[in-house]
């Protein structure tokens, strides 16, 4: 391990998390505290212990809340992270901040939402009109032609993408192909015993060329939670610590959120670079110390520029890693092994961070063999953040 402020000081000790559906039945604050009270109980932890939260800033269940119905006494820390899935890892970072400075001992990181029964983040119907603040002004550029969707924004990524390097639309459905492989032998997954072939992505609809039904995520209700302290509190606790070995955010030259279409190469993710170098410096490790990992798969064909930004295959050569099978089950990096955002649940890359605690932990219902390292992306296309979780 690195000598890196960051890198061994804090560990993830508790996990929750509820079912996931199309229509959970309970409010948002409902099934964030279920999660966190499972993530509490599985680390042995009193709820009264917690002095930090960390979330996203779309998450609509405040802090105050949580920590008044946990019972809470002084609350030291709490932040809250922007750019929707581009968050996915860094509230475990900020967690793992606060920890590390002493500033809280024990910090809950949770995402809850309903984000099929109570809204849908694939409607294009935003009110981007509705104010001059810069977001939607710089929107104004986009959805007068036709951009209005995050399937569209991805869309138009993808087509250089296929130009330049030779992908096709067979290359991301082997990425869906193999989430829902996954996915089937995962009992928590919304698509749990329904995996599907490579033609039945080639013959789903088109949402926005060349993006077929069976490359988008889902939208799911649920919520996943977890607890964070210190790695010497960690060792007597009752679960294995998953120790945080590298966590940054990343934003790039010419960034935008979703439409960064000004760069002179729009095919690959330099944002993401940005927190893969930095998470490798701080853990003082490189990708063939990587044995599994969860790549945040809202749309397929970000997939591939990520496995080239971590080094994982060359700039262009990710199509050639697919296409031998590296990603899928029995691979040389599984990736998404509990079915990803394809094939268990879309909750904000939020359930991605959660498997990444389990394949350390050697829980994981696909469990890869001998995991020391996982590797864990939080969304793409926007400003966002990445993890290295892994043994002590």
């Amino acid at each position: 391990m690195s000598d890196s402020f960051l890198s061994g000081k804090a560990a993830i000790v508790g996990l929750g998390a509820t079912e996931f559906s199309k229509n959970s039945g309970r409010t948002e604050l409902r099934l964030a505290m279920e999660a966190t009270l499972a993530a509490l109980a599985d680390a042995g932890i009193d709820p009264s212990e917690v002095d930090g939260f960390s979330s996203y800033s779309v998450d609509k269940v405040p802090e105050y809340e949580i920590a008044r119905l946990l019972g809470c006494k002084d609350v030291k820390f709490f932040s809250q992270v922007p750019h929707g899935g581009g968050a996915a890892c860094a509230p475990v970072m900020h967690a793992a901040m606060a920890v590390a400075t002493g500033v809280a001992k024990t910090v809950v990181v949770y995402r809850a939402m309903n984000e099929r029964s109570w809204y849908r983040f694939g409607t294009g119907d935003y009110g981007f009109g509705a104010t001059p603040i810069f977001e939607n002004v710089n929107y104004g550029w986009y959805m007068p032609h036709g951009f209005h969707t995050p399937a569209a924004w991805v869309g138009m990524f993808a087509q250089r993408y296929m130009h330049e390097h030779g992908a096709t639309s067979e290359d991301f459905g082997r990425i869906a192909v193999a989430a829902r492989d996954f996915a089937a032998t995962n009992p928590a997954a919304f698509f749990y015993e329904k995996p599907i072939t490579l033609e039945d992505h080639q013959n789903s609809r088109w949402i926005c060329e060349p993006l077929h039904l069976l490359d988008c995520c889902q939208e799911s209700d649920g919520a996943v939670a977890m607890v964070i302290t210190s790695v010497d509190r960690a060792r007597d606790l009752q679960q294995k610590p998953v120790i945080i070995k590298g966590a940054s955010q990343g934003i790039s030259h010419g960034q935008q959120s979703m439409t960064s279409f000004y760069r002179d190469d729009i095919t690959g993710l330099p944002e993401m670079g940005v927190v893969a170098k930095e998470i490798y410096r701080q853990s003082g490790l490189g990708p063939d110390a990587i044995q599994t990992a969860v790549i945040y798969d809202h749309f397929t064909p970000f997939v591939l520029p990520q496995l080239e930004e971590f080094g994982f295959a060359e700039r262009g050569e990710a199509k050639e890693f697919i296409r031998a099978g590296h990603h899928a089950r029995g691979g040389r990096l599984p990736i998404n092994t509990h079915g990803g955002q394809l094939g268990e649940a879309y909750i904000h890359g939020m359930n991605g961070v959660a498997e990444g605690v389990r394949q350390v932990r050697g829980q994981a219902v696909n469990q890869v063999d001998n995991v020391e390292n996982v590797v864990v992306t939080a969304g793409t296309g926007v400003p966002t953040s990445g993890l290295i979780l892994g043994v002590a």
